[in-house]
C-alpha cells in the first residue's frame, strides 16, 4: 500500500467528527472525490445529497455512529448507507434499493470518531461483482487496516477528550 495521510475531513457535529485519507500526491482527499463525482452525474445527484444528509446530519449532529446505522458490514469497513429499516425515535432510515456505497470505519467501535473513505454504484448484487466499486472497497479495507494496526502500534493516538485523532508526535498530520 502506499503512502496516505489520515486528515479531517468535518468536526463541526455535535455527535461525531469524521477523517478521511488522501492519497500521496493527491490533490483532493478520497470522501470529496466520491461527492464531487457522483454530484456531477445527474442519475445521482439525488442520491448524493441524501447520503451527505445522513452522513453529516444523522451521524454528524443528531445520532453518532450508532451500530444501527453502521450495520451493513463489509469486511473491515461498513458501508453508508444503513441497511434495512431504522428508527431512532420518529425518525425512520430506509435506503432501499440505494444506488451508492461510501465506506466508513469507526474508529475502535465509537460513535465519535469516524473515517470515511471512498465508494462508488452498488451495481450488482455484491461488491466483487460491482465493477468500478469492487476496488473502492478493496482500498477502503486497505486503508482500514493500515489505520488499525497504527493504533494499536501507538503511531495514531485516540483523543477521547477532543474527539480527535493525533500522530504519536501530537501532531495534526497524520502520514501512514
Amino acid at each position: 500500500m502506499n503512502t496516505f495521510a489520515l486528515e479531517l475531513w468535518d468536526d463541526e457535529g455535535t455527535k461525531c467528527t469524521f477523517y478521511t485519507v488522501r492519497k500521496d500526491g493527491a490533490h483532493q482527499n478520497e470522501t470529496d472525490l466520491f461527492f464531487d463525482k457522483y454530484h456531477q452525474l445527474p442519475e445521482y445527484k439525488q442520491s448524493v445529497q441524501q447520503l451527505l444528509s445522513f452522513v453529516l446530519d444523522a451521524i454528524g449532529d443528531d445520532h453518532g455512529a450508532l451500530d444501527v446505522l453502521f450495520n451493513r458490514f463489509e469486511n473491515e469497513v461498513v458501508g453508508l448507507p444503513n441497511r434495512k429499516r431504522v428508527q431512532l425515535g420518529e425518525i425512520v432510515f430506509c435506503y432501499p434499493d440505494f444506488p451508492l456505497r461510501l465506506y466508513a470505519l469507526r474508529i475502535k467501535n465509537r460513535k465519535d470518531l469516524v473515517v470515511l473513505f471512498n465508494g462508488g454504484v452498488k451495481s450488482a448484487q455484491t461488491n466483487q461483482q460491482s465493477s468500478g466499486l469492487n476496488l473502492k472497497w478493496r482500498e477502503a479495507c486497505q486503508y482500514a487496516l493500515r489505520i488499525e494496526e497504527a493504533i494499536r502500534e501507538g503511531e495514531v493516538i485516540v483523543d477521547t477528550k477532543e474527539r480527535k485523532l493525533t500522530s504519536s508526535d501530537k501532531s495534526d498530520e497524520i502520514i501512514l
